[in-house]
């Protein structure tokens, strides 16, 4: 499926049960980017050292791939407390500096809420002047429009002006829309001017990260439409699932559109 459609279609480094560097060698011959999926934490980390980064990059030399980078999850860029705030953003540009020579897509970034929800924080100026500090000092390590800022649980209206600001980019997780009940349409006729990166992966009840036979139809066949109608600027659509077989099936679902 590489070079196969008006976009960069990828998937995670997390297709098979192996570390990073062997799914990147399973699907280089595959898909045209990986989203590599990185956690820093006390406990684990799975940050490649040096050597892998650099096997990752003749990979990508040699098939034609390139990466874009999920920042961690457990890192709070609004938080209350400045100094964990600080340890967030330090845990970011640690990845950021390590896998620069990658030169990757996009960096993926969450604006995690204080709680699940709708409004994200029961002190919103606050919340919003923390990732306004965040966004600043990673800004100097990173250019604007590698830095995708992903919907997740609540409106993403509550930071679009962050977004626009900073002349960040969007990066349009569907899957959330859906698992969220959020209107697909509307967030895609608002933001697919400023998005650089789309998740795309089914929901199954309240599951989500399920193969693309879960994603509905219309969804598909309308977004495949408006990405392939005079697209304005290089895309990276990442089937953002976790297994071989939802993979493969994903893969077959994506295989009616070209």
């Amino acid at each position: 499926m590489k070079n196969r459609f008006p976009f960069r279609l990828g998937t995670t480094s997390y297709i098979i049960s192996a570390d990073i560097l062997a799914n990147v060698v399973f699907l280089a011959d595959k898909v045209d980017d990986i989203e590599l999926v990185l956690f820093e934490s006390d406990e684990i980390a799975n940050l490649p050292d040096a050597a892998t980064v650099t096997r990752l990059k003749e990979l990508a030399a040699c098939f034609d791939l390139t990466y874009t980078v999920h920042l961690p999850l457990d890192a709070w860029l609004g938080h209350e407390d400045p100094s964990v705030r600080k340890r967030s953003v330090d845990k970011c540009l640690r990845i950021i500096e390590r896998m620069a020579p990658l030169d990757p897509f996009a960096y993926i970034l969450h604006l995690h809420g204080d709680k699940q929800g709708k409004v994200p924080s029961p002190d919103m100026e606050r919340w919003i002047d923390g990732h306004r500090r965040s966004v600043e000092r990673l800004l100097q390590d990173v250019d604007a429009q590698e830095l995708c800022v992903e919907t997740l649980d609540y409106p993403y209206s509550v930071i679009e002006d962050i977004v626009s600001d900073y002349k960040l980019s969007v990066c349009l997780d569907f899957g959330h829309l859906l698992l969220y009940g959020y209107a697909w349409e509307d967030y895609l006729d608002r933001y697919l001017a400023q998005t650089r990166v789309i998740h795309l992966h089914g929901v199954e009840g309240e599951n989500d990260h399920r193969s693309l036979t879960f994603v509905p139809a219309v969804l598909l066949g309308t977004l495949m439409d408006r990405l392939g109608d005079k697209p304005l600027n290089l895309r990276v659509l990442t089937m953002e699932i976790f297994d071989e077989r939802a993979f493969y099936r994903s893969l077959d679902v994506l295989n009616r559109f070209v």
